[in-house]
């Protein structure tokens, strides 16, 4: 198992590396490869910080490395410009994953993301290496996180807005479940995991400066080799960051810049979507007119602007069962799509409604009825449903 760090003036990268030292070894040889990183343009103080880190970690690396156990500390320098980011940095770290696996002949070797400000449970290296032992199947996983809400590292108010933004990523994904959507899966950086083998079939890490982990895992749900492991957890930071133009850290400081209570997708944005993922056995029929299925006018103008009557033939034409139908359907009506639709609702239709109200609805329709409004308390419920708890 080989566990990828990108780092970008990361200057407590150590405890890190710390967390991942203190962690239950497993069966298997582990061994931890961080790339530092910086661009052509960065300035020669993130330059200089960089080197710092770089020296500290080389010589941490070089004390705590042992032989079921093992450092590597690698900086990249000026990354050119174009491509230099987070995406860069973990196809760097991926790519030498695998050219390493090949080396010593372990094709199905676990590839696993992590991140230099980002802690894990004790039993987080174990708890993967039983995952891909039971899951022979599966090419990765999505590992369950859980941001700190509390605590002498940030600001209060970075504790609260954290709180919102997590609750909302739950709330989305829950929200795409109860629609009926077959790829909903939480996407972060931090918290995955490939196998070798499988990440060059479908051609590795890109290079995008931003949402590359959403774009990655989705290759693997298109096929139907990605689930979840819900038996450990990352511990993600929740501080404020610019480095990219969307994600946790801008999200958390635009909550706490706006001074208002954090908005999500409303949940008719949802219920639009259930309706036609219930017709689908129906849309198979060639003599039916979907134009006349009880769809929302938001969810019929979006289909009508992505020629859905043109695809529907299409579809129909080059599959021979229900079966395959449902699963052409859905590479095409994928998460980017879902997600093209949430903007579009809410854009034109349906306006954005307080995350706490979003979340109670939804928890009321998965029969889980809940009262109290507060976010925390609120989070927590929706965390021990994905741990499957609940």
């Amino acid at each position: 198992m080989i566990v990828v760090i990108p780092a970008y003036k990361e200057p407590f990268l150590l405890l890190s590396l710390m967390s991942l030292k203190r962690c239950t070894l497993p069966i298997c040889d582990i061994e931890v490869l961080v790339i530092i990183n910086d661009g052509e343009i960065d300035s020669a103080s993130t330059k200089a910080d960089n080197q710092k880190v770089y020296e500290q970690a080389l010589k941490w690396s070089k004390q705590n490395s042992t032989l079921r156990m093992q450092f590597r500390i690698v900086y990249q320098k000026d990354l050119p410009t174009k491509f230099a980011g987070v995406g860069l940095a973990r196809k760097i770290g991926m790519d030498e994953a695998c050219y390493r696996f090949e080396k010593i002949k372990k094709k199905r070797g676990i590839i696993v993301c992590f991140d230099a400000d980002s802690l894990c449970q004790p039993n987080y290296l174990v708890a993967i290496e039983d995952h891909f032992r039971r899951y022979t199947k599966i090419a990765a996983c999505s590992i369950h996180f859980e941001h700190p809400l509390d605590g002498a590292d940030f600001d209060p108010a970075v504790y609260e807005s954290i709180a919102a933004y997590e609750l909302h990523l739950r709330y989305f994904i829950n929200a795409q479940k109860w629609a009926g959507a077959p790829y909903a899966y939480q996407t972060i950086g931090s918290s995955m995991a490939v196998r070798a083998n499988y990440y060059q079939q479908q051609g590795g890490m890109n290079r995008r400066k931003a949402g590359e982990d959403f774009y990655f895992l989705h290759k693997f749900i298109r096929i139907g080799k990605l689930n979840s492991l819900t038996n450990t957890t990352v511990i993600p930071s929740p501080r404020i960051s610019d480095r990219v133009p969307f994600g946790t850290g801008k999200a958390v400081g635009d909550i706490i810049q706006d001074k208002a209570p954090y908005q999500t997708y409303s949940p008719q944005t949802f219920e639009d979507i259930k309706v036609l993922f219930l017709k689908i056995e129906d849309l198979y029929d060639p003599n039916s007119d979907w134009h006349k299925f009880p769809l929302s006018a938001c969810l019929t103008t979006f289909l009508d602007l992505h020629d859905f009557s043109e695809k529907l033939v299409e579809l129909r034409g080059n599959t021979s069962s229900i079966k395959a139908f449902k699963q052409r359907f859905f590479l095409w009506f994928d998460a980017f799509k879902l997600m093209k639709f949430a903007h579009f609702a809410r854009d034109g239709y349906y306006e954005n409604i307080e995350v706490e109200e979003a979340a109670i609805n939804l928890l009321e329709k998965l029969g889980k009825p809940y009262v109290k409004k507060d976010i925390r308390s609120l989070l927590e419920l929706y965390r021990a449903i994905d741990k499957g708890e609940k």
